[in-house]
């Protein structure tokens, strides 16, 4: 039997720019920021807890108003846990600036990992963005889109880890703090918005941006 549902548009380029540009923000650079400036005004274990309460109060407020969670703020909020936690039973401030090391280096081999997979990760995370079903999913093009863009992270983990080790080992504290902050900044939200050309490079010639399609309910913002 055809379904009666009414179609719906398909979110411009725009759309898809705010949609990838909020979740940087909520998830990347806001927890950034506050981390830095009180570390500034009031210490390192008071800045690890601020970057830790936003990450949480961004989730609960979220869940509160009925909005979907992103896979990246969930992901950010895991790995925050993760080396507060650690932090905190070592008495160890130089262990938490040492996890994202490690932390980057996982993710990073996680992606990697997921190359060998029939979802590969940036597909998992795919529908925070931009409304997927599988049809659309396992269009040729779209699955190359998946498995570059994987790949492209995956490196980027990678780099990131190896800088950031660089940084921890040959520089004092403060000093640290002010180039890990801008540069991780500058290149995460490079990343994201070449993360969004490419995509919509390859949803142009899909036919996808703007177009009217039936989006799957769950799927729906």
């Amino acid at each position: 039997m055809a379904s009666t549902s009414a179609p719906t548009n398909r979110p411009s380029l725009m759309t898809v720019i705010r949609r990838v540009s909020m979740s940087l923000l909520i998830a990347v650079v806001i927890p950034t920021v506050a981390f830095y400036g009180f570390f500034v005004v009031a210490g390192v274990w008071t800045a690890i807890v601020a970057a830790l309460a936003w990450s949480y109060g961004a989730i609960a407020w979220r869940a509160v108003t009925g909005r979907r969670t992103s896979g990246l703020l969930i992901l950010a909020a895991i790995l925050l846990t993760g080396r507060t936690a650690l932090s905190v039973l070592a008495d160890s401030t130089w262990l938490y600036f040492l996890q994202p090391i490690i932390s980057d280096g996982a993710v990073a081999a996680l992606f990697l990992l997921s190359l060998a997979s029939a979802r590969p990760m940036v597909a998992r995370l795919a529908g925070d963005f931009y409304p997927m079903d599988h049809e659309l999913a396992m269009r040729p093009r779209i699955r190359r889109l998946f498995w570059h863009l994987t790949a492209l992270w995956a490196v980027l983990g990678i780099a990131k880890a190896s800088m950031t080790l660089w940084l921890l080992q040959s520089q004092s504290l403060e000093t640290f703090l002010l180039v890990k902050s801008i540069s991780m900044l500058a290149i995460n939200v490079f990343a994201g918005f070449a993360t969004v050309g490419l995509a919509a490079l390859v949803a142009r010639r899909e036919g996808l941006m703007g177009s009217t399609r039936p989006v799957p309910a769950e799927v729906r913002a």
